[in-house]
């Protein structure tokens, strides 16, 4: 059972990063990869292709794009999406969900972590 690997939009807080490596947790943030300007599909292909989860505080557009590939049997690697909230109680949130879905779980997923509390 392989863990979730992240990658996180470019409006996600560094520190959150940080703070989920801290407890492990494999992230990649999109300033890191070098894609500050690719549009959300652009960056949701760059999650999958490297078999990553995208996080973002972004809900509107990112479930608007898991519906459209999902209408036309597109797959993602999952997509976690939360209000921008204190990165404690994001950390907090993520981390329940962490240690609940495996990897493969989250193929095809979106998940709110609103759902996680």
């Amino acid at each position: 059972m392989s863990k979730i690997s992240l990658y996180l939009d470019e409006h996600v807080q560094l520190a959150l990063a940080e703070s989920l490596r801290a407890r492990g947790v494999d992230v990649l943030t999109t300033q890191e990869a070098g894609n500050i300007c690719l549009s959300d599909v652009d960056q949701l292909i760059f999650a999958k292709e490297n078999k990553r989860a995208l996080f973002s505080y972004n809900k509107r557009h990112f479930a608007k794009i898991h519906y459209e590939w999902m209408t036309v049997n597109q797959s993602h690697t999952g997509i976690i999406l939360s209000d921008q909230l204190a990165v404690g109680i994001v950390l907090r949130r993520f981390m329940k969900l962490y240690f609940s879905l495996p990897a493969d779980d989250m193929k095809n997923r979106l998940e709110y972590l609103s759902n996680w509390k």
